[in-house]
């Protein structure tokens, strides 16, 4: 259920991407300059910019819909919902309250499901996560140790008193 909302605007944001060029265009002119330091072949015009983070935002919320590769599409998706949330839902530049008042609640809904998808990303659907697995071999490798030192040191004490008794016995 979480996925759909990026699948259905995803695909709406590829197919007309010109209508969110006005309020993308600052968040663009932001970035661009990061952009073109990290990789200059990276387009930095706004329409593609939009259409890339629709694209990604389609794909990753298919993704999440279909339970593949679900915590790093949650990921990705959150990733993708911060300019999204930033360009189109600035509140704090509205002077009309009712704009402003519609702004904010779409900025709140946009931070509930930036936080649904960071449950997402770290949900492992009932399994142990990485973190116990690895605690948990290291705690069964430390008593396997321990148990091998126990066996020895009385195999060792065996084997002492085995050859104490041999040495008394005649012949």
């Amino acid at each position: 259920m979480l996925s759909g909302i990026f699948v259905v605007s995803g695909a709406r944001n590829f197919a007309n991407p010109g209508r969110l060029v006005p309020a993308a265009k600052p968040v663009v002119d932001r970035v661009t300059p990061l952009l073109e330091r990290t990789d200059p072949r990276i387009p930095t015009d706004t329409e593609t910019l939009i259409k890339a983070n629709a694209a990604v935002q389609f794909g990753a919320g298919l993704m999440l819909a279909t339970g593949r590769f679900t915590r790093p599409a949650a990921l990705v998706l959150a990733g993708t919902l911060i300019p999204v949330t930033l360009a189109g839902h600035a509140f704090w530049t509205n002077d009309d309250p009712a704009a402003k008042q519609n702004n904010q609640i779409h900025f709140l809904k946009n931070l509930g499901l930036f936080g649904g998808l960071l449950l997402a990303a770290a949900d492992t659907e009932g399994k142990p996560g990485l973190r116990w697995r690895a605690g948990h071999r290291i705690g069964h490798s430390r008593r396997s140790v321990r148990r091998a030192v126990r066996t020895a040191r009385r195999e060792a004490r065996i084997a002492l008193r085995s050859a104490s008794t041999a040495r008394r016995l005649p012949g």
